[in-house]
């Protein structure tokens, strides 16, 4: 077979073993990146016929640096791998989308990334899960970037160095920038590709999955949001004006005038907005509240850039 998969996961448990099942009978050769488990994740992926690595965790760990050694010991091993299907250990894929997939590149000869729907497995258990399967609900056709689940061509990945290693989110859209700069094209399919478990419960970890955002957002600013590209800059600028500007002009404006509170009415407003777009209020609330924590994810990349450290990983799980 010319497909080979990468998986990367760290205390997956059945997870990973649902994510290696459905990928063992669609390619010949699967690689595992382990980053620290200690739930026996090693074992169970070798007993399903995966190949193992463990990635340095003397090293800041980034799933940019996983995939990137994934990557690397699966080329060593077979050189004729000719598409790398990446995919993260709380995902299942479906049972067609590695032939779907490849065909459509084999058909497609300067489409670099293919992917597809990825949804949530309970999208029902919370309203944090119900957000985020409508978040991976993006348009079919021609796209600006790819998530974490994706099928690329080797001759591409390897064109462009592959994921930066040091970005701890945010890694699919800037390697697809870098894609696209280079002539290539990224394309979601009208297919079905994985099941995700994001198993949010808890409104702080909805919190912390959306600092993450506004961390990606920031460093992306900073790396690409020059023209013609502007990486990141309008959800940056979005994210800072309702997160930053209008509560703390509404704050400050208060020692001169209390009108300067009407800012403040902004907030209701944009729910409101929202809710009769979507026709959904609770996603509107959410949508305008997550504004407040991907702004703070904005304000301490730049922060710990100014003083020259680096952000450690934000993790929501």
């Amino acid at each position: 077979m010319t497909v080979g998969v990468v998986v990367i996961g760290r205390n997956e448990g059945a997870r990973l073993i649902r994510c290696l099942s459905s990928v063992m009978g669609q390619a010949d050769f699967v690689v595992y990146v382990d980053s620290g488990s200690s739930d026996g994740s090693q074992a169970a992926a070798k007993e399903l016929g995966a190949d193992v690595i463990s990635v340095d965790m003397d090293l800041p760990f980034t799933a940019a640096r996983a995939r990137n050694d994934g990557f690397i010991h699966l080329a060593t091993k077979n050189d004729e791998i000719e598409y790398v299907q990446f995919i993260d250990g709380d995902c299942a894929l479906n049972s067609d989308w590695i032939a779907l997939a490849q065909k459509y590149l084999d058909e497609h000869p300067r489409v670099a990334v293919a992917c597809g729907r990825r949804r949530e497995r309970h999208p029902t258990a919370s309203i944090y899960n119900r957000l985020i399967d409508q978040e991976w609900d993006t348009p079919v056709g021609e796209a600006k970037s790819c998530g974490g689940d994706a099928m690329m061509r080797v001759t591409a990945f390897q064109d462009v160095s592959g994921f930066n290693p040091e970005l701890i989110a945010g890694e699919e859209p800037e390697l697809c920038v870098r894609l696209r700069a280079d002539g290539w094209t990224i394309c979601r399919l009208d297919a079905e590709m994985t099941l995700h478990d994001a198993a949010i419960s808890k409104l702080s970890q909805w919190w912390k999955r959306n600092r993450r955002a506004g961390h990606a957002y920031g460093e992306g600013v900073a790396m690409h949001g020059r023209p013609p590209e502007n990486h990141g800059v309008r959800e940056t600028r979005s994210a800072l004006i309702w997160g930053v500007g209008i509560p703390v002009t509404a704050l400050f404006g208060s020692f001169l005038s209390t009108w300067a509170l009407g800012l403040l009415l902004a907030w209701p407003a944009q729910v409101i907005r929202l809710g009769i777009r979507d026709g959904d209020f609770s996603r509107a609330f959410f949508l305008t509240l997550g504004k407040l924590p991907e702004a703070q994810g904005i304000l301490g990349y730049y922060f710990e850039r100014w003083r020259g450290k680096r952000v450690s990983l934000i993790e929501y799980k």
